[in-house]
């Protein structure tokens, strides 16, 4: 990145460098530019793909002959709330997976290593925290963080209990389907990959790839649960991009098995850290009986 950087200086003659997390950006006569590393050439096949499915919702790359840098036009972004953000972001991504959904043929196999590879995660799981009850219920004087978990720990089996039924049930209605729904997807969605200027930008294509729209759901939602409320979001999605029943399921399955926690050993962060996952459950449960709620009223 410091010799990108050093042979860049050269070219675009900048007069001003800002380092801004993974990015460096440069002001120069000839405009503004962001300066990210490259380690594959995936962002420019995505933008290729992307623009021959009229999306073109990205920075524009200003160079693409360099192997150890990408080189994108700086986007000017407006400020706006975060929730407006997000509903921006979310709409953005509909048009995505609508511009590039297809379906294609799979075999029985697909479902069943989606199926082992979930049904082992929720196993791992529940032993990960029965080990922890198994523990703490023989203390008669419980720490805070102790004592919250096993305040709280019904709420984590009972998100279990959910995903394992629902997950056996997603199986048997599903697996003689032998035709998948797949889209272009971003697969790193968050509220900081998302610009507003002139339109929406999506940046950060780096994980993009073909695949069930609904990991884009999942990874946003992972990564700002703590953030937004996710009700009115999956709605505003679901009008524009409708779910079919089993990619619902599966989007309900994944989201309701809870994080792990990795306690530190210091008692305030172990609380915190417990408070924050525990918020994940509680907030994922709410969401699903709102939205499946909604579902059966229509």
């Amino acid at each position: 990145m410091n010799n990108a950087l050093e042979e860049i200086k050269s070219t675009y003659k900048p007069y001003r460098f800002t380092k801004k997390k993974k990015v460096t950006i440069i002001d120069s006569t000839s405009g503004s530019y962001v300066i990210k590393e490259k380690n594959n050439d995936k962002v420019s096949k995505a933008y290729n793909y992307l623009a021959g499915r009229n999306f073109d919702y990205f920075p524009r790359l200003a160079n693409n002959n360099r192997d150890d840098v990408n080189i994108f036009e700086y986007i000017d972004e407006v400020k706006e709330p975060k929730e407006q953000k997000a509903e921006d972001l979310i709409e953005l991504v509909a048009l995505l997976h609508n511009k590039t959904t297809y379906f294609k043929e799979i075999t029985e196999d697909k479902y069943k290593e989606i199926y082992d590879n979930l049904k082992n995660n929720i196993l791992y799981t529940r032993n990960y925290y029965e080990n922890f009850y198994n523990i703490y219920i023989e203390e008669i004087y419980p720490s805070p963080s102790h004592y919250l978990l096993m305040r709280n720990i019904y709420k984590i089996f009972s998100g279990l209990d959910y995903a394992e039924d629902l997950l056996d049930n997603w199986y048997d209605t599903t697996k003689n389907d032998l035709k998948e729904r797949v889209a272009f997807i971003h697969n790193n969605l968050e509220t900081d990959h998302f610009i507003r200027s002139d339109k929406g930008y999506l940046i950060s294509w780096e994980n993009s790839k073909i695949d069930s729209p609904i990991l884009d759901l999942i990874t946003f939602y992972q990564k700002e649960y703590m953030n937004l409320d996710f009700e009115p979001l999956i709605k505003k999605y679901l009008k524009s991009y409708p779910l079919k029943d089993n990619e619902k399921d599966l989007f309900y399955i994944v989201i309701s098995i809870p994080p792990l926690v990795n306690l530190t050993g210091s008692e305030i962060l172990d609380t915190k850290i417990l408070r924050t996952k525990l918020d994940y459950v509680f907030k994922t449960e709410s969401l699903i009986k709102n939205l499946t709620s909604g579902d059966k009223q229509s």
